[in-house]
Formats: C-alpha cells, sequence, structure tokens
C-alpha cells in the first residue's frame, strides 16, 4: 500500500526489515543500544559487530527514551542504521504518546540531515515494549504525515512502514486509508499487502495526496 503525500511517499509492506534496500533501517533500540530480541536483535545480527563497536565508541552512555543516534549498516543494503529509543508501554498516562512521536520524528529529521531519499521504520514499542499496535499505528503514521508535510518543498522522500505479520500491516493500513479517505480516490482497492522491495520512484504523483493499494513489483 503506498499513499503519496506531495514529493514524499508512505508505503506499507510486509517483510523483513533486514533485507529493505533504502538508504536508512530504523532499529527499535533500547537506552543502552546494547542489543537485545526481536527487531533489535535480528538487525545487529544481520548488519554483524561493526555496528555494535560503533554505538559503544560513539554512544557510551546509550540514547534517551524519545531520541535516536545513527551508525553505519554494517552488512545491511542500506547506508545507514537509525537507532530509535521508543517508550515503555505503561497505560498511555506517562507520556507514551510524545515519547513515541519524538522518536520517529527524530528518525526522519536524520533522514532529511543525511540526504536519505529512503528509510525503512519497525512498527516502534509494539514488541516487548508492549505498546498496543492500533494506538502505536495512529501516533507513527499521524507523526510521519506531519512531518513530511512540512518538508513539502524538501527531497522526495520514501518513509516505508515495513509490518511482520497481517495484523500489524493492518492496523496500519486503516490509519492510511483513513488519511485519504475523504481526500481522494482509491487508485486501487485491492488489499493485497505489499511485499518487500526497493524504492521506486517512478511512481512520483500529480496530486497532492493519493493511495495505491495494489502490490508493488518485487
Amino acid at each position: 500500500m503506498k499513499v503519496q503525500f506531495g514529493r514524499h511517499r508512505i508505503e506499507l509492506v510486509r517483510g523483513d526489515i533486514t533485507t529493505q534496500q533504502v538508504d536508512a533501517v530504523v532499529n527499535a533500540a533500547n537506552s543502552a543500544l546494547a542489543g537485545g530480541g526481536g527487531v533489535d536483535g535480528a538487525i545487529h545480527r544481520a548488519a554483524g559487530p561493526s555496528v555494535m563497536e560503533e554505538t559503544r565508541r560513539r554512544y557510551p552512555r546509550g540514547c534517551p527514551t524519545g531520541e535516536a543516534v545513527v551508525t553505519v549498516a554494517g552488512h545491511l543494503p542500506a547506508r545507514f542504521i537509525f537507532h530509535a529509543v521508543g517508550p515503555v508501554w505503561q497505560g498511555g498516562h506517562r507520556g507514551e504518546p510524545d515519547l513515541l512521536r519524538s522518536a520517529y520524528r527524530r528518525c526522519l529529521e536524520l533522514a532529511i540531515a543525511h540526504d536519505c531519499r529512503s528509510v525503512a521504520f519497525p512498527a516502534i514499542s509494539t514488541g516487548v515494549y508492549g505498546y498496543p499496535m492500533d494506538l502505536a499505528a495512529e501516533t507513527a503514521l499521524e507523526e510521519i504525515r506531519r512531518f513530511l508535510v512540512e518538508q513539502a518543498t524538501a527531497a522526495p522522500l520514501t518513509v516505508r512502514m515495513v509490518l511482520f505479520d497481517a495484523g500489524a500491516y493492518a492496523a496500519f493500513a486503516r490509519v492510511l486509508e483513513s488519511f485519504v479517505a475523504d481526500e481522494s480516490p482509491a487508485a486501487d482497492q485491492s488489499h493485497a499487502p505489499d511485499e518487500s522491495h526497493a524504492p521506486d520512484e517512478s511512481h512520483a504523483a500529480d496530486k497532492s495526496q493519493g493511495v495505491d493499494q495494489s502490490p508493488a513489483a518485487g
């Protein structure tokens, strides 16, 4: 599924974030930048030891919740890894939404600062940190949309959400569909999820917002 925001694009795909051919991959890190399970562990295993060596050298005090730091991408098919620290869900009354928004925004700011044209995100904080998927999808996509609208004149940026399973994909798709339901007709109303793929810049939109739900070419 793809939605165009002026010259920028949000994509939803199901797949493995460690195989995404993008400029930057976002890692759902812990505040110690010490590696771990889930997405964090998978990215470190795929990227190799150079990434952990760099985080220890450059960020010995770790990274605060709601922030992100950048390293090399090691063996990943990307230029950078942005290590974002999302909040642990504690019921939603301890600043979790603001911290989650901040983590996404900081990664997007890093993408602009490092001249990235594409960045792949996992669903930050939805694993062991327990953030409810529906709420995480709404918070993440609203912040991404807000940022892209603010960056209307910047170089085109593709923001790809890489979701592991059908439930996560459905949660994010519901939110993304709501962004355009009343603003522009859907180009393709099929609901087949996109598979992992590289950015295709040939789909530049002629209208300010549009949605394409057709499967992308692999």
